[in-house]
């Protein structure tokens, strides 16, 4: 009889789980409405953390982490336990997908074995240390199970490190790394993740099986993906409808996934995939759609980041309640396990990474792999994994040590994220370590814009050739063209305070001002009934484009 996944009776081992994020009714009734009020306050509360944290210059993830443990404390605060097919279809697809259209598949390429060797690699030796590691800290934890636990804690989540990478200012090739570590690392981890639950609940692979398991996962996700991409972007170039080709874009993540789970490949590697299918080939679409997708995705991104890492705070109290045996072992279990899988991280990085370079006469830079090995944190999407554990095997036994494997991965979750979360900044910050790019990115932008402007000069010469246009208009469209090349020029030259506001700058300030008072007065005539509201809309709209090309970096 063919199984159809790792439980036999399911087709996914994730979809077993039958949880939801749950939040407490009111007693005095049945009515579901009452969850909207703790579901919106989990929203509103992630969202404002968000915020200060931004004004203030604070990590949000990290700041989202603590402040959600210190709410997850206070009496009355409703029990936000993780609900694994949340995260894994709803939350984690989107994200991945979003990440995917913004990387530089040119950069991806060109970086390929290190994220191959840390987002697989990296991640089965993580799995195989933290697994030996818990087989011998916790007492009667069988290895299968211990190897479950390694596979839940192995992949880290880029999200936290890139955010502070970003923000000060880390080498393009170090955040492209981390970046396409955190794009696969998912995959491999819960194809792990499923074999070794597998071996545990009475449906095992052998070892060929496994491995065959695994490429099909790989393998198949990824056609999966560049199919799904191939054929979105024909469909959206026959759609011709910028609304419809961001609606089909919403689609495409949750497709994608549900796709490659149904014949048991890679959803992640699917939604990774056709992301970066997508992105890629974006230039080629219209600049309606471009824009409303930055827009629409930036939001999303926003919102689903600070609920995710606002829950991992809030499972602070479920965490702990489901824990029956005595706390003290299980904290020094989940210490050392934290140091293993930093220890880990390090040693492959320097031994596998590093050291071949370096024997090479390469003469890799030490502190890129200092700081790639201080970028360890654990995500939502172990806590997900966890949380999908069956609850029994096929034999109908409870899942053995299921609630120490919940608190362990809810320790190394937290642990990491506070250690690398607090202390990468500091690192960076000792080592040195910026990057260059913004001038050599300002110089090859400058020449770009030449050359682009020379084309369009050319072009505009051949058309009115043909035709001369009424008034000005050619020459007008002339000047425009050098402006645009003149502003990338500028940004090669001193700065403002050595050499005062440059022409560029200047026209800006002054063209908000204007725009400012434009919009001011189309208001007023909204207010006074003289204009109808969709007149202002249109003129708003083309104001906001205006301010949207001021503002451009």
């Amino acid at each position: 009889m063919r199984k159809r996944g790792v439980c036999g009776s399911k087709d996914n081992v994730l979809s077993n789980v039958s949880h939801r994020l749950r939040i407490p009714q009111a007693p005095s009734t049945g009515d579901s409405m009452h969850d909207l009020p703790a579901l919106m306050a989990l929203l509103a509360g992630a969202l404002a953390v968000t915020a200060v944290s931004r004004r203030t210059g604070i990590s949000a993830p990290l700041a989202l982490v603590v402040v959600g443990l210190a709410v997850s404390s206070i009496p009355g605060v409703p029990d936000y336990t993780i609900d694994p097919d949340l995260v894994l279809l709803v939350i984690l697809p989107p994200l991945l997908y979003s990440a995917a259209l913004n990387s530089s598949t040119i950069g991806i390429r060109a970086n390929l074995r290190p994220i191959g060797l840390l987002a697989f690699g990296l991640v089965l030796f993580s799995t195989a240390v933290a697994g030996v590691l818990a087989w011998w800290l916790v007492p009667g934890m069988p290895l299968g199970v211990a190897l479950v636990l390694g596979a839940v804690i192995a992949p880290p989540d880029a999200v936290a490190a890139t955010s502070i990478g970003r923000r000060l200012g880390l080498p393009r090739k170090i955040m492209t790394v981390l970046s396409g570590e955190s794009l696969v690392n998912d995959a491999t981890a819960l194809t792990a993740y499923r074999v070794a639950v597998a071996a545990v609940i009475g449906t095992g692979y052998s070892l060929l099986a496994g491995v065959g398991l695994f490429l099909l996962a790989a393998v198949g996700g990824a056609v999966i993906g560049y199919a799904i991409g191939w054929v979105v972007h024909r469909v959206r170039r026959l759609l011709r409808d910028d609304m419809l080709e961001s609606a089909v874009g919403l689609i495409v993540p949750f497709f994608a996934y549900l796709v490659a789970e149904e014949v048991h490949a890679s959803g992640v590697l699917a939604v990774v995939v056709a992301g970066l299918y997508l992105g890629h080939r974006a230039p080629s679409g219209s600049a309606a759609t471009r824009l409303q997708d930055r827009a629409v995705w930036n939001a999303a991104d926003t919102l689903l980041e600070a609920v995710v890492f606002a829950l991992i705070g809030l499972q602070l109290r479920s965490v702990l309640e489901s824990v029956s045996t005595d706390f003290g072992p299980l904290v020094v279990a989940g210490l050392v396990l934290t140091a293993g899988m930093v220890l880990a991280r390090g040693a492959w990085v320097f031994l596998v990474m590093y050291l071949p370079e370096f024997l090479r006469r390469r003469n890799p830079d030490w502190r890129h792999k200092v700081i790639v090995s201080w970028a360890g944190m654990r995500g939502v999407v172990s806590l997900a994994a966890a949380s999908a554990i069956p609850t029994a095997t096929l034999a109908g036994e409870p899942f053995p040590h299921r609630n120490e494997v919940l608190f362990l991965t809810f320790f190394v979750t937290l642990a990491t994220l506070l250690l690398h979360g607090t202390t990468l900044p500091w690192l960076i910050g000792l080592l040195g370590v910026r990057g260059t790019e913004d001038y050599t990115d300002a110089l090859a932008e400058a020449e770009a814009q030449h050359n682009a402007a020379r084309a369009a000069q050319e072009r505009l010469d051949e058309l009115t050739a043909e035709a001369e246009p009424p008034g000005d208009v050619a020459e007008r469209l002339r000047r425009a063209a050098q402006q645009r090349s003149n502003r990338a020029w500028e940004r090669l030259g001193r700065s403002a305070d050595e050499v005062g506001e440059s022409p560029t700058a200047a026209y800006r300030r002054l063209r908000g001002e204007m725009l400012a008072a434009e919009r001011t007065v189309f208001v007023q005539f909204r207010d006074d009934r003289r204009i109808d509201d969709e007149v202002l809309r249109r003129v708003m709209h083309q104001l906001d484009l205006e301010e949207l090309w001021l503002s451009r970096d």
